[in-house]
């Protein structure tokens, strides 16, 4: 079964004071494009969310989100005791100086002066932390459940398209015999013309069709293309992430297409090549969102 790289899964954690929600969205990406957002406070752990979300979910352009209603911010603001005594000495020593009075409200000069205030983040506690990490684990989940109702839906489609090449390739063989007598009958119409002018060498004129037609058969074509679509649905059905190895093998899909096409020397042929290009074009499209 394959997953696709489309997902979004959500996690919660509800802790005393606060509850924290993880989103994680992902979208198709060659490799594993890891972008976070934590809060300040969940800052430190970054690398272990990395390592933990990169295990999991080994491609695509992943956007993970921390989400935190709190009733009680994660900043603790601090007075700085030692600072207003300072400022306040000075202010008084100035005050006696100049003579002024005393009843000045020092305290409304002092505050917006700098450093009277200090900010200081929480620490984070280990316990809540490993909660927090719980809910990343089911978000992952969410995704990952996610990840596979999608790929149901797209190896479904997958499946339609190679069978539909399958079914054109099985066409190809009630035009091959009326291809050749058509080219034999061209040729002998346009020998004919030259032989009222020349004699021409029956023998040799035999050798020549037997080298053009060898030359147009695609019988090698066939066969490789039917064993491409057999072994595109063998790595499609394999339990492992197979996305690369299916892009590849619809490149040789497309090659074999491609050959048949130029030496079908037969309009019914090209218009069965055409349709068969159109079903492998879509299929790519599909592939490039697979996991």
């Amino acid at each position: 079964m394959i997953l696709s790289m489309t997902g979004f899964g959500k996690g919660v954690c509800e802790l005393p004071n606060k509850k924290v929600s993880i989103e994680i969205k992902s979208l198709n990406s060659k490799q594993l494009d890891l972008n976070t957002r934590l809060p300040n406070l969940y800052r430190e752990k970054e690398i272990e969310v990395r390592t933990q979300v990169g295990k999991r979910l080994t491609r695509g352009k992943v956007d993970l989100g921390f989400y935190v209603e709190a009733a009680t911010s994660d900043k603790i603001t601090k007075i700085n005791h030692q600072v207003i005594k300072n400022y306040h000495g000075q202010l008084k020593e100035i005050t006696s100086e100049l003579g002024l009075s005393d009843n000045t409200d020092f305290l409304k000069v002092i505050m917006p002066l700098p450093d009277t205030v200090k900010v200081e983040l929480a620490e984070l506690d280990e316990s809540e932390w490993k909660a927090i990490s719980a809910a990343i684990e089911d978000a992952i989940e969410d995704i990952i459940s996610f990840r596979k109702s999608e790929g149901k839906a797209l190896e479904l489609d997958i499946r339609e398209r190679i069978s539909i090449i399958g079914d054109l390739l099985k066409e190809v063989p009630k035009f091959e015999t009326q291809r050749i007598d058509k080219i034999k009958t061209r040729i002998k119409d346009n020998l004919d013309e030259i032989a009222q002018r020349t004699q021409i060498d029956e023998n040799r004129f035999e050798q020549e069709i037997i080298f053009y037609l060898e030359k147009l058969d695609v019988t090698e074509e066939k066969v490789r293309l039917d064993n491409h679509l057999k072994y595109f649905i063998e790595t499609l059905e394999a339990n492992d992430i197979v996305g690369k190895k299916l892009g590849f093998i619809t490149q040789e899909i497309g090659r074999e297409i491609n050959t048949l096409g130029s030496k079908a020397n037969d309009a019914d042929i090209q218009k069965i090549v055409i349709r068969m290009k159109d079903e492998l074009e879509k299929i790519k499209e599909q592939i490039l969102n697979v996991l």
